[in-house]
């Protein structure tokens, strides 16, 4: 069976290490220095796209050439700019989403917790104080014992986050409008139909849900105001679900924290003030798979190579 990659070529040896590829090469032909479509000598042959980031947008017609295609297995977080061009094809396309998920959820639940503990904010005082913190007097709401923490959006991701503080003593409310009752109590949540009373409730309000049209800006200013004085917002999911400039006006008057792994845009321009606010943690979008991490989606993608050459269906199509 002929394959090919579709992928930034730096990527390849991180997301494919040389037991992946020697397994690869026993169960398909294919040419690890080609990653792009472009590049592809004889498309007509090619019967899997094994696609990732660093892919070039697929315009309508650049899968024309391909009249053997059947799958694309992308080892990405979603299926990338192949979506509509294979899909209206009848392609099937399988997805990483699930792999990828699981390093974003563990950052989100250690995010929580440090936010709970004054972790970042405590730190910077005492590295600029230099002297000793009574924790009692001046630190008297720490802990995750109690807290309350809203998820926004039952994703992949946000159902991860709701599993694993399940074990925790902590109040879990959850908003998704998509969501059913059955679905909070199996993640041992509390179902909030409006989002301004999830954040009213909560001492830690973590973002999870996918952007789109409707989801762009849903934290908004009056979000943002309903949440109580020290409050801390995480966003692992994107930027633009959040009224930025709102959460900017907020951060400034020091009534709320945000521990912010993405941005809108990515990357802010120099001197934005989410550089330098005290109280904002800020990271370079590490939530999702990094390094090693992405050995895992390797290792997904493979899984799914095998069982489409073995003629069973992928265990994780593309919704």
């Amino acid at each position: 069976m002929r394959a090919a990659f579709a992928m930034a070529p730096a990527l390849v040896p991180f997301v494919f290490g040389e037991s992946e590829r020697a397994r690869l090469l026993q169960l398909i032909e294919i040419d690890p220095a080609v990653t792009s479509l472009a590049a592809i000598a004889e498309p007509a042959d090619v019967e899997l796209l094994i696609a990732g980031w660093g892919l070039a947008p697929v315009a309508p017609g650049d899968l024309d050439p391909f009249t053997a295609l059947r799958a694309v297995v992308h080892w990405g977080g979603g299926i990338g700019p192949l979506d509509a061009a294979a899909a209206s094809r009848g392609i099937r396309i399988s997805t990483a989403r699930a792999a990828n998920a699981i390093p974003v959820a563990e950052f989100t639940q250690a995010m929580i917790t440090l936010a709970a503990k004054d972790a970042f904010w405590a730190s910077r005082q005492y590295c600029a104080e230099q002297r000793f913190i009574d924790r009692e007097a001046e630190l008297p709401r720490t802990g995750l014992y109690g807290a309350t923490v809203g998820i926004v959006g039952a994703s992949t991701i946000g159902t991860l986050v709701a599993e694993k503080l399940a074990g925790s003593d902590v109040r879990v409310l959850l908003y998704d409008p998509y969501a059913t009752a059955e679905t909070a109590q199996r993640l041992g949540a509390e179902l909030v139909g409006e989002l301004a009373e999830l954040a009213r409730r909560c001492d830690i309000l973590s973002v999870h849900a996918p952007e789109m049209p409707a989801t762009r800006g849903m934290i908004s200013r009056d979000v943002l105001a309903a949440m109580p004085d020290g409050a801390t917002l995480i966003n692992t999911a994107r930027g633009a679900l959040i009224d930025q400039d709102a959460l900017v006006a907020e951060l400034q008057r020091g009534r709320l924290r945000a521990i912010l792994d993405v941005t809108d845009p990515e990357v802010l321009a120099p001197g934005h003030p989410l550089y330098s606010l005290p109280n904002v943690f800020l990271t370079p979008h590490l939530a999702g798979s990094t390094g090693n991490e992405l050995r895992r989606l390797g290792q997904a993608a493979l899984a799914e190579v095998e069982r489409f050459v073995e003629g069973r269906p992928f265990a994780n199509p593309a919704p």
